[in-house]
């Protein structure tokens, strides 16, 4: 089974046309999908400028003709789940059936709380209310549902999905492997947490395996030095493990080969120098078609 590469392209140090031009060289090169974060301000880079998660993905989708659109992830306190379900119906009509839902419980809780938005610290528990009222709301019949944070009568949207919504999860605590078990299609497995594929895999039911991998690509050996210092500086937090990678085409072809061997399905590749379309082409060229 061959690997998808997707584009993890975050919505900030780039204008709008920025990230189209970046997305359609993704599709050009051989991606199969793009996605982009949701945050109310960026981590680490609150002071920096950074358009919203939903209408970056519907701007994309526009613009774009096979790329699969979605998110690494949504965060589920962000949005009532009837606006979210609404929210991917439309997505998904308007690009063909080409919106995947990625969503967690969302990775920086400090945030939730400088933002005022409340979810009693029980940010997982919401999470599984609002995936078990999405696929209701998405069934086209009335809803009816009682659960600790969301309520309703008689709830009724149309029109129904294309078909059903790809659920992506995100996450390797017991409680969200319980959710990506029951809900999910695709589990991304956090990259602090690359190495403890082999333990939770069984936890993860029939959902299929996905790795965020932080990638500097050399183009040659007189930019080795380069990509590295660049990728150390901006992902320290990172540098090391199988959700780093930092090498010629060859090396990284070796790289994910290793990775799908290990059962990864499919990656998100996180260039350091900002995804610039020279690197997204060379990527697409010499390692894509390889592995």
């Amino acid at each position: 089974m061959s690997m998808e590469f997707h584009l993890f392209l975050p919505q900030l140090r780039m204008t709008v046309d920025e990230i189209v031009e970046r997305a359609q060289a993704a599709e050009t090169a051989g991606f199969t999908g793009i996605a982009f974060m949701d945050h109310l301000a960026p981590p680490a880079a609150e002071g920096r400028p950074m358009f919203d998660a939903m209408a970056t993905a519907a701007w994309v989708a526009a613009r774009t003709a096979r790329l699969t659109v979605g998110h690494l992830v949504l965060c589920d306190a962000f949005r009532h789940p009837a606006v979210l379900a609404r929210e991917v119906v439309t997505l998904d009509k308007a690009s063909g059936g080409r919106f995947e839902l990625g969503i967690g419980s969302g990775s920086v809780p400090a945030e939730l709380t400088r933002f005022g938005v409340e979810v009693e610290g029980r940010r997982v528990d919401r999470l599984g209310e609002t995936l078990e009222v999405l696929k209701l709301l998405w069934s086209g019949e009335p809803v009816d549902y009682d659960g600790r944070f969301h309520h309703l009568r008689g709830a009724q949207q149309l029109p129904v999905p294309t078909r059903p919504i790809p659920v992506l999860i995100g996450g390797a605590g017991p409680r969200t492997m319980d959710l990506v078990a029951r809900h999910a299609d695709w589990w991304n497995l956090p990259g602090t947490d690359a190495g403890r594929l082999g333990e939770l895999r069984s936890s993860a039911g029939t959902a299929r395996p996905s790795l965020q991998t932080i990638v500097g690509y050399v183009g040659d050996e007189s930019s080795r030095e380069e990509a590295m210092t660049t990728a150390k500086r901006r992902f320290g937090w990172a540098a090391s493990g199988p959700a780093f990678a930092v090498g010629t085409g060859p090396e990284l072809v070796e790289h994910f080969s290793a990775l799908g061997g290990d059962g990864i399905e499919r990656v998100y590749a996180w260039f350091t120098d900002f995804a610039p379309v020279d690197t997204i082409a060379a990527f697409g060229a010499v390692v894509i078609g390889r592995v």
